[in-house]
């Protein structure tokens, strides 16, 4: 991690992110199954974090911790893997079928890399402030990530973790609210309006950063920012686009658990390469 982020290292970062989106529609259409819209939307944050931010050698027992806790994207963890060579590009095709490590949610016991299993949303903030607290109490350095949902932060237990995180001081836990505004029902604003939500993490006293998800530049700065800050939690609001970079799949509300058809994906995937 470099206190800037240079133009040629944004172009390396942008061209994981459009493999990684590919490895999304393929790995989808091929389970017929899944969640394209929240795992395209959390591209860029994923792969600012793991191919830039974070120290993530699973055998790193001082390794910075990362909890997806809107366990339905996972399909971008699994393609962020196997562009870290952590997975073998054959084995996520196996997503969702009956004894795959690869499920629709992670799943820590059957692939031990993923820190914690997800899926009941509104549980990985807690987790993940566990995990921050037990890195102070053991005096070691390493921070705790967390990817929430907009959805999912109308779950009443990330407002019992937002509190508990501020009393203890863990300016080593990072929350990145991937904000891109839809939810399996509809609109979020529709279903449970959680504006105004950073002022929301502010009284809960939050170091709170508002930024465009999908830029780079912009996520590199927010990250070091919140590897700066000692005392207060960081929560990182990152503007999204449910679906990014597949235009017909972008801000559709029906893309949200609805895999593509092998037509579908080789259209989104040519667009994508585009």
């Amino acid at each position: 991690m470099q206190a800037k982020i240079t133009d040629s290292e944004v172009k390396k970062l942008q061209k994981i992110a459009r493999d990684i989106r590919v490895l999304i529609i393929k790995m989808l259409a091929a389970a017929g199954s899944g969640h394209p819209g929240g795992s395209l939307s959390a591209v860029e944050i994923l792969t600012a974090l793991y191919f830039y931010q974070m120290n993530h050698n699973p055998k790193d027992p001082n390794r910075d911790r990362f909890v997806l806790s809107k366990g339905h994207a996972v399909p971008a963890l699994y393609a962020a893997f196997v562009k870290l060579g952590y997975l073998e590009e054959e084995e996520i095709y196996t997503l969702r079928k009956i004894n795959s490590r690869l499920q629709g949610h992670p799943d820590h016991k059957r692939f031990p890399i993923i820190e914690s299993s997800a899926g009941s949303l509104g549980l990985g903030l807690s987790i993940a402030q566990g995990m921050a607290m037990a890195a102070k109490m053991d005096k070691k350095n390493y921070k705790a990530y967390c990817l929430i949902g907009d959805g999912e932060s109308q779950e009443g237990q990330i407002w019992e973790a937002a509190m508990s995180a501020a009393k203890f001081k863990l300016g080593n836990l990072v929350c990145i609210l991937d904000y891109n505004r839809g939810q399996i029902d509809g609109p979020v604003h529709e279903v449970m309006d959680i504006e105004p939500i950073a002022q929301k993490f502010r009284a809960f006293n939050w170091n709170v950063l508002e930024i465009d998800g999908h830029n780079f530049y912009e996520l590199v700065l927010a990250l070091n920012q919140a590897e700066r800050e000692q005392d207060k939690p960081t929560c990182i609001i990152a503007h999204t686009v449910k679906g990014k970079g597949v235009s017909f799949m972008e801000g559709v509300i029906d893309w949200h658990g609805k895999s593509p058809t092998k037509e579908e994906a080789d259209k989104a995937i040519a667009e994508i390469l585009s």
